[in-house]
């Protein structure tokens, strides 16, 4: 990996890919997590001498939307930045061209929204160039695309002698690679949400390299009634239970232990304060559905936490987004909080769990918090990203 850190980017003028795709509201970031995550990149090529020129995506526009400019944006990370950064309102042609020739070393320039172009997420090799003649060099920072080989991402990387990881990209390659490739045993994978298809690719190329594998949320009924456990109204996938009942034919080939929930929180309704009871899971009537790990089952699932040196979390274990069923998830994220403090490397990655751990506020009490989704689950099931690839060549 070739990094920021291994160049000195004085008079040089940095094209750098960052993932500023942020939630708004009228017209003001909601949550700026993805904004701060490039803060270290742009402030070490300002420091050195160097000039930024970011881009970045922003919704999914159809031609030139105002509701989906990155002006939106600039306040923000002017905040952060404490400069006033300049914007242009176009990220390719005659204007951006001149802001770039005439920015300034210790300056940053922020482009307008790249997919206001279709050739952006065409990979259009034309479209690349043109972003490539704003800059002398190319950083990619931004991990939550670098699954897309849009132009930007991957195409542009191709223009340019001198490429680079950025600081955030760097963290998150070598997070996974700790967990996937030199973590330290015993290596624990807890796997949630509600559906095992989408789960199926990650488990097949995790189950050798980790030494235990919970399975919990939604996605553990299909291996309950696989197993012939009655399940009642619980949400699962019938085409998926023959790939159930593989996995765990898989594990035990592999030496792996796959933990299942024992007992779990049922209602007879999907809503927020309806009555629940407790059940074993392999015996929910057929009027209730299950919506949270039960008490044994997080009992359980918590010593198995706490005994593990390597932890990647993926999903949660009930409808957190439910206060009456959240229990079971902020337990889980409690318990690897704890095994974080007394030494484990915990990763936590995908949309749900990153909400989970930023709702119950325990995001500093892990070792690292994905900021890709799409991007880690491509990691996890063993692709090669082509943004990273890029780089590489």
């Amino acid at each position: 990996m070739k990094t920021i850190c291994d160049f000195n980017f004085k008079d040089e003028k940095a094209l750098i890919r960052v993932d500023f795709n942020v939630p708004l509201e009228n017209g003001r970031v909601t949550d700026s997590t993805r904004i701060r995550s490039a803060i270290p990149t742009i402030s070490k090529i300002i420091k050195d001498g160097g000039a930024c020129i970011l881009m970045s995506h922003l919704g999914r526009p159809n031609g030139f939307e105002d509701k989906f400019s990155l002006i939106q944006i600039k306040a923000e990370l002017d905040s952060l930045l404490k400069i006033e950064t300049k914007f242009c309102e176009d990220c390719v042609g005659s204007i951006a061209e001149e802001m770039s020739n005439n920015l300034l070393m210790g300056e940053v320039l922020l482009l307008e929204n790249l997919r206001f172009y279709n050739e952006e997420t065409e990979g259009d090799d034309e479209f690349s160039k043109k972003l490539s003649k704003l800059a002398t060099c190319f950083v990619n920072d931004a991990f939550g695309t670098a699954h897309r080989p849009h132009a930007s991402t991957t195409v542009v990387a191709k223009y340019f002698e001198n490429k680079f990881f950025g600081k955030l990209l760097e963290k998150e390659v070598l997070a996974l690679k700790k967990v996937m490739n030199n973590g330290n045993s015993p290596i624990l994978a807890v796997l949630g949400g509600s559906k095992i298809s989408s789960k199926i690719p990650i488990i097949e190329n995790i189950i050798d390299k980790v030494d235990d594998i919970i399975i919990g949320g939604g996605m553990s009924f299909t291996f309950i009634k696989a197993l012939g456990g009655k399940i009642g109204l619980s949400i699962h996938e019938d085409s998926m239970m023959e790939k159930a009942l593989g996995i765990i034919e898989l594990a035990k080939q592999k030496n792996t232990k796959i933990h299942l929930p024992v007992d779990v929180v049922c209602a007879k309704e999907f809503k927020e304060g309806a009555e629940s009871k407790i059940f074993p899971i392999d015996s929910i009537p057929n009027e209730y559905e299950g919506l949270d790990s039960g008490p044994e089952s997080v009992e359980k699932f918590k010593r198995i936490i706490m005994s593990s040196k390597t932890i990647l979390w993926n999903g949660p274990v009930g409808v957190f987004e439910l206060e009456s069923f959240s229990k079971g998830t902020k337990e889980i994220g409690i318990a690897i909080a704890e095994s974080t403090k007394s030494g484990a490397f915990s990763l936590v990655g995908g949309g749900d769990s990153v909400a989970a751990v930023k709702k119950f506020n325990l995001e500093n009490e892990v070792s690292y918090v994905s900021t890709g989704g799409g991007a880690m689950l491509e990691s996890l099931e063993g692709k090669i990203l082509p943004g990273i690839s890029a780089l590489k060549k």
